[in-house]
């Protein structure tokens, strides 16, 4: 697969992912038309909004005066393609040429991409953001994107691919399909989570580290926020059967380059077990020996109860936890409050919980 293709796979598990995606690449070259075939091949509606030539009060909303003295109150009207979006279930809202827009619109979309929010009006869960940008040395009175900004998007290379390209004029360019995610799958991200726990609490300074520079800071870097995306790209990729490379973009499209290899490679060599497969054997479960994969071995058990929390499942993991609690105290201390707050209704409490009591009690866990 070569790197256009593998950056439209990876763009169609974050619409899927339903995760704000920034496409950054030179103009002309399809950045656009691939967004809007997207949007054709899953039969959405997809609305185009040029942020350069809108006003903050496009995404804050027009304030419009209602009512008369003591009764007068003041709502902020969304524009009407936002309107149209709030009246679908499923589309696409597509902002092209983002890094032409100032920083006071930039400071209005912050709302619009995070929460989809527009004036009063919120978007339907349902509806997918992607954005396009050219580097700002090559737009149009281009600015970089502002710090928060690019924290809320995973941000994509579009390469230029000259052998891409010539397919496309002599075979046509086909049309992208946003993958169909099984039902369930974001019972995985808790789990992806947990891997991301198990990660920064052994790189602490990859936790939160904004950049210093304006052009840095204008693209991705890590964060809680852009961390928690990483999950669920992760999660989704894995979901919708995405190659390594796919999964590899998600990542280090959502917390950079530098933070999403060491957690890629991390994770790689951490060879953490199946949370599922421990569950249904207990016994075959191995505390791995360092100390932060056993932390995340025993965190994605316990996101994995809390995901789908029955008497069963919760029994077999204090099972896990009674064991790991011998060898790994600390970790099983810690993992263990996460299995305690989602106890079944009416499940019996398994000889395992006394070695963790007093801490549980101390946390209002256990009665």
């Amino acid at each position: 697969m070569d790197n256009q293709q593998s950056a439209v796979a990876a763009l169609a598990v974050a619409v899927a992912a339903r995760v704000p995606v920034l496409l950054w690449g030179a103009p002309g070259t399809g950045k656009t038309s691939v967004v809007r075939a997207l949007a054709e091949g899953a039969d959405w509606p997809c609305e185009t909004v040029i942020a350069s030539i809108r006003e903050p009060a496009d995404f804050a909303g027009l304030p419009v005066v209602s009512g008369t003295n003591d009764n007068a109150s003041v709502e902020f009207a969304p524009p009407r393609w936002a309107r149209r979006l709030a009246a679908v279930e499923t589309g696409l809202l597509f902002f092209d040429e983002i890094s032409t827009a100032p920083p006071a619109v930039q400071a209005a979309l912050l709302r619009v991409v995070l929460e989809r929010t527009v004036g009063d009006l919120t978007l339907p869960e349902g509806i997918a953001i992607v954005a396009a940008a050219n580097p700002p040395e090559q737009a149009a009175d281009g600015w970089d994107l502002s710090a928060p900004l690019a924290n809320r998007f995973c941000h994509l290379d579009w390469p230029s691919d000259a052998r891409r390209m010539a397919e496309g004029f002599t075979s046509g360019w086909g049309t992208p399909a946003v993958p169909e995610l099984p039902a369930g799958w974001e019972q995985s991200v808790p789990i992806a989570r947990s891997w991301v726990a198990g990660f920064v609490s052994v790189r602490p300074p990859l936790a939160v580290a904004v950049p210093n520079d304006a052009a840095s800071s204008g693209r991705a870097w890590p964060s809680p926020r852009s961390w928690d995306m990483a999950a669920r790209l992760l999660a989704a990729g894995q979901a919708a059967g995405a190659d390594e490379l796919v999964v590899s973009l998600l990542v280090r499209g959502a917390v950079g380059a530098g933070a999403g290899v060491e957690f890629l490679t991390w994770l790689e060599e951490a060879d953490l077990p199946d949370p599922e497969a421990v569950l249904a054997d207990p016994s075959s479960f191995r505390l791995p020996e360092r100390g932060d994969r056993a932390f995340a071995a025993l965190t994605s058990i316990a996101a994995a109860v809390a995901s789908n929390p029955t008497a069963e499942r919760w029994a077999a993991a204090w099972k896990v936890f009674g064991r790991a609690g011998e060898q790994a105290p600390d970790a099983a201390a810690t993992a263990a409050r996460t299995l305690a707050r989602c106890r079944p209704p009416g499940a019996p409490v398994p000889p395992e919980v006394a070695a963790f009591a007093p801490l549980l009690r101390e946390a209002q866990l256990l009665g």
